[in-house]
């Protein structure tokens, strides 16, 4: 088996950078928080504020007391209640197609949620999934509530 040159190597991260870089973009951010609200991220939870940025494969918590909304890049919103927990799975937008994927899963707790431009180009663009239910969203606004043992 032939080893790679390092020119090869430096040609191919060059070539994957791009797509390391969109893996690390915000895809949304923090608009109101109350309690105690926290971002699982990378194996690590911490304290999740106002102004804060959300990725790809985040997990929101909202203790007993919190509550937070989230808008995302194509303009949804989503309102977390108290004890809540949705893990934001997958997330792509393109800003000048408007076309994109958005799928989360609420493992527990309440959700409200107003769709964005995603769904408005492709109305099946948006799934959340929750204990007992795969949810495709075709609307404009609802709310779903997990009870988490399912």
């Amino acid at each position: 088996m032939r080893s790679m040159t390092s020119g090869r190597v430096i040609a191919l991260l060059l070539v994957m950078m791009p797509f390391a870089a969109w893996a690390d973009d915000p895809i949304g951010q923090i608009k109101t928080e109350t309690g105690a609200v926290t971002v699982e991220r990378g194996g690590k939870a911490q304290a999740i504020a106002i102004g804060d940025h959300v990725f790809q494969a985040d997990t929101i918590v909202t203790a007993p007391d919190g509550t937070v909304g989230i808008t995302f890049a194509d303009n949804s919103m989503m309102s977390l209640g108290p004890d809540s927990r949705l893990a934001l799975d997958q997330f792509r937008f393109d800003t000048t197609t408007e076309d994109g994927v958005f799928n989360s899963s609420l493992q527990k707790g309440t959700l409200a949620v107003k769709s964005g431009q995603i769904v408005h180009q492709t109305p099946e663009a948006m799934h959340i999934r929750t204990p007992a239910a795969l949810l495709g969203v075709r609307g404009t606004e609802f709310v779903v509530r997990a009870d988490g043992n399912s």
